[in-house]
């Protein structure tokens, strides 16, 4: 199978290569976008091809000497969290982004676009740009999180047991805001990973490579099912997810990170962001230190509905 692409509604390209799917979308002039989509057309043509040949070593937790671009940048993203588990395919999805971001916008008149791979999001903001991304980690609740130009945020990534991948853990999504989306990726990882009941009767949990032969999980349980749980058992997991994210935020590998869990929501926050990104419109949210309340934040600031002004653009 070759690499595809098409143009589909509102102006974006699709990109599709086996296991990888990407959304894309530029703003700029019409011949500076019809640019944009063929340099990333071409650089995605190699990008799996690239993966496949150093796959066994991206499935090693000790990985040594990666060769191509997306490789190294996968080896990197993942290297802070060790001796915990982890190997570079936890950042795949983000690398993958981030390198075709790289390309889209390589020619210049871009204002602002993003690569969205699967939820694993690359941004490019111009001075004044702005994005609003759709979470989709509570079903029929339309949360969101706003960039702003300004913010030190160009990658977007969400971990759970529901997703597509295979989570250790039990959380519905955690959404990771970092510098880069393979940044991201990793961190939604470890934190999805880190919120958990273990032992808990609700949850059911299966080998990875009984449900995935080549899974790099090998033989090391993976989430399958979480039943109904307690307000207090989903409020005790999101603590040991939210000490996750705090450790990460202190080493600067995110900025901001929300949890998710049976609609218990909690988030933690870096200075770095003037305004809360993270909006949501009703959630029970645990209460603790570092939690933050469940109300809809502006994207300018203050307790009240968010519009999207001329500049932002939902993702989902």
């Amino acid at each position: 199978m070759t690499a595809q692409a098409n143009l589909i509604a509102g102006g974006r390209l699709h990109l599709n290569h086996g296991p990888i799917d990407l959304v894309i979308r530029a703003w700029g002039e019409p011949v500076a976008v019809q640019t944009a989509y063929a340099k990333a057309t071409r650089r995605f043509a190699t990008i799996l091809d690239e993966l496949v040949a150093e796959l066994p070593m991206l499935r090693s937790d000790n990985p040594q000497g990666p060769a191509g671009l997306v490789a190294r940048k996968m080896t990197l993203a993942v290297a802070p969290y060790r001796p915990t588990f982890i190997t570079p395919m936890a950042a795949v999805a983000g690398a993958v982004a981030d390198e075709i971001l790289v390309s889209l916008v390589s020619g210049g008149g871009i204002r602002r676009a993003y690569v969205n791979n699967g939820g694993d999001i690359a941004v490019h903001l111009d001075p004044g740009e702005s994005l609003v991304a759709a979470i989709a980690a509570r079903s029929g609740q339309p949360d969101s999180v706003t960039l702003h130009a300004t913010d030190p945020v160009r990658g977007i990534a969400t971990s759970g047991w529901r997703g597509r991948s295979f989570s250790r853990g039990i959380a519905d999504a955690v959404t990771v805001l970092a510098a880069d989306a393979a940044q991201a990726d990793a961190a939604a990882t470890i934190i999805a990973n880190s919120v958990d009941l273990p032992g808990h009767p609700a949850i059911a949990r299966r080998p990875a490579t009984e449900i995935k032969a080549d899974s790099d999980l090998g033989e090391r349980l993976v989430t399958v099912q979480v039943g109904p749980l307690s307000p207090s058992d989903c409020a005790a997991a999101l603590k040991r997810g939210l000490v996750a994210a705090e450790a990460a935020r202190r080493q600067g590998l995110l900025h901001s990170a929300a949890l998710f869990l049976q609609g218990q929501v909690v988030t933690t926050m870096s200075a770095a962001i003037a305004t809360n990104p993270f909006h949501f419109l009703t959630a029970n949210t645990p209460g603790g230190p570092g939690v933050s309340a469940p109300r809809r934040i502006g994207a300018t600031g203050g307790d009240r509905p968010a519009t999207q002004s001329p500049s932002e653009h939902c993702l989902g």
